[in-house]
């Protein structure tokens, strides 16, 4: 083990610690982290779309610039629509995140049929209903779901990643620790 590492292990920690606690915070107002991060998303739709703007113009010879004059085009409309109209960006995102999970848990049930002889199929059978449950439980219940969705799914993710790294670091001070000699 890399002794430069496991001598940083309370930085591991301290990440974790911070992340942890974000994650708390954004699940305790999951609204807000929706709205901000579908801004956030409009922002760089936006930036992505001018870009690709600006390249279809000065690459003047390309045979796909019609293309992406009209992709550029849509980036821009779509971040300014999600900047301008965050609710209804996080309605769009749930609806396409429901539409995903119906779609997947279809064809995860349609794959645990075909596979029946296996040990554990129903294990894929359980997951297939609990997507087509979730994603019809997301549509049914819009446009409420779009306003939380988002904002829990990022504080999971920090609460998870703020677990990990604490885990981690723990890990690695575990490993620099040297028991004293008898």
């Amino acid at each position: 083990m890399d002794t430069a590492l496991t001598q940083r292990w309370g930085l591991f920690v301290g990440l974790g610690v911070i992340s942890f606690a974000l994650g708390i915070v954004a699940w305790v107002d999951a609204l807000v982290v929706s709205l901000a991060s579908t801004i956030v998303l409009g922002v760089l739709l936006f930036v992505v779309g001018a870009v690709q703007l600006v390249h279809a113009f000065v690459v003047r010879d390309w045979s796909g610039r019609l293309m992406s004059i009209l992709g550029g085009a849509l980036y821009i409309l779509a971040g300014t629509m999600m900047m301008e109209e965050p609710a209804a960006g996080t309605m769009a995102i749930t609806l396409f995140i429901s539409a995903c999970l119906v779609v997947s848990g279809i064809g995860r049930i349609i794959m645990a049929f075909q596979q029946r002889g296996l040990q554990g199929w129903w294990l894929i059978l359980m997951g297939g209903l609990i997507s087509l449950l979730v994603g019809v439980c997301l549509y049914a219940t819009l446009p409420w779901s779009g306003l939380w969705l988002i904002g829990t799914f990022v504080a999971v993710e920090l609460i998870a990643a703020g677990l990990g790294w604490i885990q981690f670091g723990l890990a690695l001070r575990q490993a620099a620790y040297i028991p004293p000699a008898n």
